[in-house]
């Protein structure tokens, strides 16, 4: 009888050292587990430029997305430019040389002020006929039709619309290089006024001073 209690007594102390011994190794594997995630977390971190731990990585992350939904963050940031602001000629400028075209306020419109007896192309169709006025635009085309016997037809746009001039072949020899080279032209002539359709029969042209003024290309003797 006692050697069968003995023998009981001896299969209880190993079955709870097995016990012991099952529970140590998992928490030494558990451990190491833990221990080798986070040498490799916080090296492939750092060789990807970090240097942080997996921890600190996520902490950071929790405190930037904190700041990001504050009023602080959402504030407009206002800094300032060591630069002078564009004036309003130079940002037209600015377009047409990026883009050629503009938003802004047509380059005409600002020369108005100094151009005080230059009629508009809105106010042609009141020119009386065989009157003598001055028109003035940026050049939008220049065309020399084959069948027009040297005739030259020229198209200025200013902030109202297009008006249109015609150059005898003597004329536009004498003021070749203006015509073909300036960007902005003053035309003086004749109003040539039929059913409302006005045509300018130039009599002088001459460059129109622009402040370096940039417009619309001219499409050229197609």
């Amino acid at each position: 009888m006692k050697d069968e209690v003995r023998t009981l007594a001896e299969l209880g102390a190993l079955n709870c050292f097995a016990e012991h011994r099952r529970a140590a190794m998992w928490e030494v594997e558990e451990t190491l587990h833990d221990d080798l995630l986070d040498r490799l977390g916080s090296a492939r971190l750092q060789r990807a430029g970090f240097g942080i731990l997996p921890k600190q990585s996520f902490q950071s992350s929790r405190t930037q997305n904190a700041f990001a939904s504050t009023p602080e963050a959402c504030a407009p940031q206002i800094s300032e430019s060591p630069l002078m602001p564009m004036t309003l000629s130079e940002r037209v400028r600015a377009d047409y040389e990026t883009m050629n075209l503009t938003t802004g306020p047509h380059p005409m419109n600002l020369l108005r002020e100094s151009l005080q007896n230059i009629w508009r192309a809105i106010d042609l169709v009141h020119a009386r006929h065989g009157s003598t006025i001055q028109i003035a635009g940026n050049v939008i085309c220049r065309q020399r039709p084959g069948t027009a016997k040297g005739f030259v037809f020229i198209s200025l746009e200013d902030e109202t619309g297009v008006s249109n001039a015609i150059v005898e072949p003597d004329l536009f020899e004498r003021f070749r290089l203006v015509i073909t080279e300036e960007a902005f032209l003053l035309i003086e002539g004749e109003v040539q006024n039929s059913d409302n359709v006005v045509l300018i029969k130039a009599r002088q042209i001459r460059a129109l001073a622009h402040e370096q003024l940039i417009g619309s290309e001219s499409h050229d003797f197609h």
